[in-house]
């Protein structure tokens, strides 16, 4: 298997990006993440546990996550992760791009007379 290499050509998916951003300020466990960008979304995005484990496999083996330990919470595990500096790397880089193309929609709009 390849390392993943994050670049300008890659499309980041909304739930990848939620799910990395929800990690930018620090480790959270899976509820967590997933509280964490159902906020950062307005409600728009719900990640179901299902598929928020198998993005959190594909991240850790992508290299942009890590396991950041574990506790016991009420009998049950909770496992926490946290981004690497290929995560922080990859997520900065996103965030700046999905900045840049929501500028430049912007500007489009103004010049078309089309913003209110």
């Amino acid at each position: 298997s390849s390392v993943y290499t994050y670049g300008m050509t890659d499309e980041m998916r909304e739930p990848t990006f939620l799910a990395l951003a929800a990690l930018a300020d620090g480790r959270k466990h899976g509820y967590g993440i997933i509280q964490e960008a159902e906020r950062l979304s307005d409600g728009r995005t719900r990640l179901r546990a299902g598929t928020l484990y198998a993005m959190l496999d594909r991240l850790t083996h992508d290299g942009m996550i890590a396991s950041a330990g574990e506790e016991a919470v009420d009998g049950r595990l909770r496992h926490y992760y946290e981004l690497t500096d290929t995560g922080t790397s990859a997520l900065t880089a996103e965030s700046r791009r999905r900045v840049s193309v929501s500028k430049e929609a912007l500007r489009r709009l103004r010049l078309a007379g089309g913003l209110a």
